[in-house]
């Protein structure tokens, strides 16, 4: 990347042709027309079933729509309208209409444990079609499921943005084979949880270790402090995330424990203060879902859920110790501030700075590259700390 692309080439844009809901639907089609629009994934087969007969459908797009029979497809097409139906034969939705919740994620669990479990059978399939190579029906499916996924995040965060503004958002980067219980992971549970009632939209890779910590955090940000260690010495009764039933079950049990829990609701995503975000992907499909996050935008392409959630998180980052992965994220959050291609980015927080000076020295890297940034000197955004609270207040100041 020697040059940053042009801004409107990756600012995210509203278009206001396409119709998502029933009653965006209902609205259009009492007009008499549908022309120019994108309908993306309506159950047009129930009731009330619309009468498409006498409407103005050229160049109209149904995108994953059921109907009530074939017929009325085909009739469509003849009258100038495209029609992409939903794939048979796929476990997932190829044009999902909202962000997946955990008990989405979860569903099936109860009944046959983790392999008869929504997000197990999505992934096995995954890996049955060829993985990160699928083939072109599959491929095409992932596809259409991921842009969904981009409707649906763009739509679940907007209220957010708009009342609270793009600094409101943080992520959290960090080891996925933390245990549960351990100092590392108890450390980011409380920061999910500081910055969650400090009005920050956590948002983390949707995986176990510091991600799931992280938005444990966030899901009991309306507890007390000691409700969050019960809940974190119950989950540490099944410590290892390889070990997918106890893991699983347990995460469940303690979801269970606090859902009939009242929980402070704004008129924006009340679901930012119960859990935060989660961007996974189902290239990491062997790890068990995180179902702790208010609300799941769970990617089939990696690259897009990397992108993704660094572009969000506009708030900056706090990065807690991690491998390979982590030292990815950590330089290509990098090379978007440099260029500043998602805008003004906040604070690169490092949590641990005994790891980050002497076992992975990325500080030595990273402060003269921002330095030498084409908008001046951006080496200030870097800060190593061993306490939590000091983080907070990096990232709330």
């Amino acid at each position: 990347m020697p040059t940053p692309p042009p801004a409107d080439v990756i600012e995210p844009h509203l278009h206001a042709n396409e119709v998502q809901t029933r009653d965006e639907f209902d609205q259009q089609l009492a007009t008499g027309r549908l022309t120019g629009l994108t309908v993306q994934g309506l159950r047009l087969d129930l009731a009330p079933v619309p009468d498409l007969t006498g409407v103005e459908v050229t160049g109209t797009l149904f995108v994953g729509c059921r109907f009530a029979s074939r017929e009325v497809g085909a009739d469509l097409v003849r009258r100038g309208a495209n029609v992409v139906p939903p794939f048979s034969g796929l476990p997932y939705p190829t044009q999902p209409a909202h962000l997946y919740t955990p008990e989405e994620l979860a569903a099936g669990f109860a009944e046959d444990g983790f392999t008869g479990m929504y997000d197990t059978r999505v992934y096995e399939h995954y890996r049955a079609h060829g993985g990160a190579m699928p083939d072109v029906r599959e491929a095409l499916g992932q596809r259409l499921h991921d842009h969904g996924v981009d409707n649906a995040l763009a739509d679940a965060t907007r209220v957010w943005l708009a009342e609270h503004g793009p600094q409101s958002v943080v992520g959290i980067m960090g080891g996925h084979a933390v245990r549960r219980g351990s100092p590392a992971y108890r450390m980011a549970a409380v920061l999910g949880w500081e910055l969650a009632r400090a009005d920050r939209l956590v948002v983390t890779g949707g995986g176990p270790g510091v991600m799931e910590a992280a938005n444990l955090g966030a899901y009991l940000a309306d507890q007390p402090a000691a409700e969050l260690t019960a809940a974190i010495d119950l989950l540490a009764t099944a410590p290892d995330f390889t070990d997918h039933q106890r893991y699983t079950a347990v995460a469940l049990t303690v979801r269970q424990r606090y859902a009939g829990v009242p929980r402070q609701r704004g008129a924006d995503a009340g679901w930012a203060r119960a859990g935060g975000l989660a961007i996974p992907t189902w290239l990491y499909g062997h790890e068990p879902a995180n179902l702790f996050a208010g609300r799941i935008a769970k990617y089939f392409s990696n690259a897009i859920r990397e992108d993704t959630i660094l572009r969000l998180a506009r708030g900056g980052i706090v990065f807690a110790p991690g491998r390979a992965g982590t030292v990815q994220e950590v330089f290509q959050a990098a090379t978007k501030t440099y260029y500043g291609t998602d805008g003004v980015s906040g604070a690169y927080v490092f949590l641990d700075r005994a790891y980050w000076t002497r076992e992975l020295p990325v500080e030595e890297l990273l402060r003269p590259l921002l330095a030498a940034s084409p908008f001046g000197d951006l080496s200030s955004t870097i800060h190593l700390t061993d306490d939590v609270r000091e983080a907070v207040h990096l990232l709330t100041t």
